[in-house]
């Protein structure tokens, strides 16, 4: 029979062996497995939420176990830490199946380790670690964020991504949706996306009437728009699909009535979705892309014509990537006006508006829009 359990530790060991990433590797192994619908969502439970909390189930079992462990063997720890003290699995289902999925000669080992841990006290030695977080991540978050909304949001972050189908059958992050509700496409309007893929908001711009260029640096990843762009029903004059480099944009200038910069980012708000995320995150990474997105902003606002607007989303909560960013892009293009931001659950952000993971159970997202000044004024031709 198929054991969830040692599909979870096959997966958890090529995440880390292989630098597999766990959005990519899991749904691969499931399509191949024989498992009942109920066990594929049980592994997806246990490999998402083994990741999410590695370093709190690591503190566990650096506890109890000595010297250096098979990565199978941690792996398999690391599953029957996370069904004891995360999910509140009774201690003699956890441990008798995990014991099951390692090799004969550790079973010994886990046995013990595992019984240990489902009786040891939790007194965590620090916050980072309780939250199962990288140091910097909770330092830097909580010095944007503030305490509270800080430890709230990635808090959140541990939870199950949400997502809802949109009326086209695209399923999607709610987050998402509201920030194509921000860049406000009309019927008529030709809009760019300039780091389109995989296509999401493109495609549903272009299933509100208007006639889109999604753009993407990747070849790889300008096929994956196309072919979503094609699942959602959408014809070639709605959406093209083409292969740019945001920093040179090969388009006339003031061509576009809207376009959307959803800049490459550090995605610190959007971890509960992709949980091996915040172990490969650096801590330079947001001054190293607020810096990227800059540039792709003021290659942007040529693009627009007077009176269209441009709109930059991230789905990152710092301050380094959003309102750093959007101080730089004021400053560089005096006369353009910030669009009223978005209402609730969003909350104000400088002239933008912040979305925090734990406001609706979505993604974390910062978006901002600007309208150019009409044509003979300052900023327009």
């Amino acid at each position: 029979m198929p054991d969830p359990r040692r599909l979870a530790v096959e997966a958890l060991v090529r995440i880390e062996r292989d630098g597999a990433y766990a959005n990519i590797l899991l749904p691969r192994l499931l399509s191949r497995s024989a498992l009942a619908e109920r066990d594929r969502a049980f592994t997806t439970q246990l490999v998402y939420g083994t990741v999410r909390h590695q370093r709190s189930c690591d503190w566990f079992v650096d506890r109890f176990a000595l010297g250096d462990l098979d990565p199978t063997v941690r792996a398999a720890l690391r599953v029957g830490t996370f069904q004891l003290r995360f999910l509140g699995t009774p201690p003699h289902a956890a441990v008798s199946a995990t014991v099951e999925v390692v090799p004969r000669k550790a079973r010994g080992l886990v046995n013990a380790v595992l019984r240990k841990i489902a009786a040891a006290d939790d007194a965590w030695p620090s916050e980072a670690v309780r939250l199962s977080y990288p140091d910097w991540v909770v330092e830097r978050l909580t010095a944007d964020l503030g305490e509270a909304r800080a430890v709230a949001a990635l808090v959140s972050m541990n939870g199950a991504a949400s997502s809802s189908e949109r009326a086209d059958g695209y399923t999607q992050d709610p987050a998402s949706q509201w920030v194509v509700d921000a860049v406000g496409a009309a019927p008529g309007d030709l809009v760019l996306d300039l780091c389109a893929a995989p296509g999401g908001k493109a495609t549903a711009l272009a299933g509100r009437g208007a006639t889109v260029i999604a753009a993407d640096i990747r070849p790889k990843r300008v096929g994956l728009i196309a072919g979503n762009a094609t699942r959602v029903g959408l014809e070639p004059s709605q959406l093209s699909a083409v292969v740019a480099d945001g920093l040179h944009p090969p388009f006339a200038s003031g061509a576009f009535h809207r376009i959307l910069v959803d800049a490459p980012c550090s995605g610190l708000g959007s971890l509960r979705r992709r949980p091996d995320a915040r172990w490969r995150i650096d801590a330079e990474a947001p001054e190293r892309l607020g810096a990227l997105q800059t540039q792709l902003l003021d290659q942007a606002a040529d693009l627009v014509r007077p009176e269209g607007t441009l709109t930059y989303s991230v789905c990152t909560l710092t301050r380094a990537e959003t309102l750093e960013v959007a101080r730089r892009f004021v400053d560089a293009h005096p006369g353009w006006d910030a669009v009223e931001a978005p209402g609730a659950p969003w909350i104000q952000w400088g002239s933008g508006a912040l979305l925090l993971p734990q406001a609706a159970e979505t993604d974390g997202m910062a978006v901002f829009t600007w309208k150019r000044p009409a044509a003979g004024t300052g900023g327009a031709p």
